[in-house]
């Protein structure tokens, strides 16, 4: 295999692995640099293609919540929303919980939802302007929002275990 061959498979990979990542510590870090936290959450409106008709930050009077950017193809995507799920199930009436694909088509999203089991809102960013807004640096990458629609805190990336440092947080900001 020739050197320029070898050098475009490593670039082809670790652009891959940049767009689906399972967390640590340097893709924390590339999402808190986004500027978003202690700011306003970007407000959004979208159609949803699951557990509800629209997905709006102004429907969620004044609930803390997590904004999850995803896509059906990211293997930490799935493992995360299993865990979203049982906060939301825990936290019930108090958090809120809306995912939002950055899928090209939005066809894969009902069977992503039945597979991972979630019954939380679940919206297409068609055009990507909601992303454009929050600047997501990999996938998943989720933002906690308090009850001010203040970003609070920024998840780049998932990896197991890391629900609980999320439910540490979502109880901080309800005050428990």
């Amino acid at each position: 295999m020739s050197k320029t061959i070898t050098t475009g498979l490593v670039c082809v990979l670790l652009s891959s692995l940049s767009a689906c990542s399972e967390g640590g510590p340097e893709a924390r870090s590339a999402a808190a640099a986004s500027g978003l936290i202690g700011a306003k959450a970007p407000p959004f409106d979208l159609p949803a293609q699951h557990g509800s008709n629209r997905a709006s930050l102004d429907s969620l009077g004044g609930k803390v919540a997590i904004v999850d950017f995803w896509a059906t193809w990211c293997v930490p995507c799935k493992a995360s929303f299993p865990k979203y799920q049982a906060l939301l199930g825990k936290y019930d009436g108090d958090l809120a919980v809306i995912g939002i694909s950055e899928d090209d088509e939005p066809e894969g999203i009902p069977e992503f939802a039945k597979d991972t089991g979630v019954e939380f809102v679940l919206a297409w960013d068609r055009d990507k302007r909601v992303a454009e807004r929050y600047k997501p640096e990999a996938m998943p990458t989720g933002y906690v929002i308090d009850k001010e629609g203040l970003v609070r805190y920024v998840h780049a990336g998932y990896h197991e275990g890391e629900e609980a440092t999320i439910e540490r947080q979502v109880k901080s900001l309800l005050g428990e």
